[in-house]
């Protein structure tokens, strides 16, 4: 699966990892992603989503149902 915010759609970056000497080198800064079993109140079951960190404090504000309106989830795949 590939390391993707299911709601917030954040992916990897590209970016340099400049040494002492200012050589640079690729490097890949990953999203941080965990597993969260949310609970639906619409659906009245346990929802498991692979979310940002930044996606689950959002969540705490918005609320299930509204955010994954705004992202286009159907919540009755997960």
């Amino acid at each position: 699966m590939s390391r993707v915010c299911m709601l917030t759609g954040k992916k990897a970056n590209n970016g340099y990892a400049v040494s002492h000497s200012h050589r640079r080198t690729k490097k890949l800064q990953e999203v941080n992603l965990q597993w969260k079993r949310i609970w639906w109140p619409e659906g009245n079951r346990w929802v498991k989503l692979r979310l940002s960190t930044k996606a689950i404090k959002t969540l705490e504000r918005k609320g299930l149902s509204a955010f994954a309106r705004e992202a286009g989830l159907n919540l009755n795949h997960y």
